[in-house]
């Protein structure tokens, strides 16, 4: 029975292929462009799915190329911002190497530039190194200051380092004159705990007529300090050992808790 199948549908397609040689060129074109129009599709749907890995492949080449573009905007975003920081610290101190030039030309003393390179934390109100040192012509004793006033003193020298003694340090003393009618003179020493930019200004005589605002420079007295350094002002004042003496708090002009540069005096 399967055998006459086969072939009765041999049989079929040998009278359509006899059928079609003996059609007119032109009909059997047209049949041709019918039984092909019926497989565009499939031949469509074949050419798609042969090129989605392709384009699935541009995708993910995209996503992996804007993630290398992001990173490499972010690190250039981090420097953009290190150099910002950079710039807006190299203008403040110009700002204040301008500053100080004015003055250098009226002040009669030689001033050289250092910055603080090392501060111990145990120590902070005592002592701070900065990167000028025997090499640079610095020698003990040299008075430090900043724009605002007296920091301390060179206390020890190295070769391309100094330390500085501040004066909120027991071992900084300096004589101080006080801006009054009087020009009354002390010494400075160290204040209280509480506040390390506080110091006493005693030895003053009893008789001292002292206000709070009233400006103290150094008196040039001490041999190490000349005369004319700003050191504070006046908060308030006291008579000590039954009205022999009066002492005086004085606030420091200079920060002694955020030194980043200061001057160094040279003989």
């Amino acid at each position: 029975m399967a055998k006459q199948k086969n072939y009765l549908a041999f049989g079929a397609v040998g009278l359509v292929a006899l059928l079609m040689f003996s059609l007119p060129p032109e009909t059997t074109n047209r049949i041709k462009q019918s039984i092909g129009s019926l497989f565009l599709p499939l031949v469509g749907v074949a050419g798609t799915a042969q090129q989605l890995p392709v384009a699935a492949a541009d995708a993910i080449l995209s996503r992996r190329g804007l993630l290398q573009l992001t990173e490499t905007l972010r690190h250039e975003n981090d420097q953009l911002k290190v150099q910002a920081l950079q710039s807006a610290a190299t203008l403040r101190e110009n700002d204040q190497l301008r500053s100080w030039l004015g003055r250098q030309r009226e002040l009669p003393w030689k001033l050289k530039f250092a910055r603080v390179i090392l501060r111990d934390p145990a120590n902070w109100w005592h002592t701070v190194e900065i990167d000028l040192g025997s090499r640079d012509g610095i020698t003990n004793n040299q008075p430090v200051l900043t724009a605002e006033g007296l920091v301390g003193r060179i206390s020890s020298v190295a070769l391309t380092r100094s330390q500085v003694v501040l004066l909120s340090d027991p071992n900084c003393k300096a004589s101080g004159l006080v801006e009054n009618p009087a020009h009354d003179i002390g010494v400075i020493s160290v204040g209280g705990p509480l506040d390390p930019s506080l110091v006493h200004l005693i030895y003053l005589s009893g008789s001292a007529n002292l206000k709070p605002g009233q400006n103290v420079f150094t008196s040039g007295l001490g041999g190490v300090f000349p005369k004319g350094i700003p050191i504070g002002q006046v908060v308030d004042s006291r008579p000590v050992d039954f009205g022999l003496y009066t002492e005086a708090r004085v606030k420091l002009a200079a920060n002694l808790g955020a030194l980043e540069q200061v001057w160094v005096l040279m003989k």
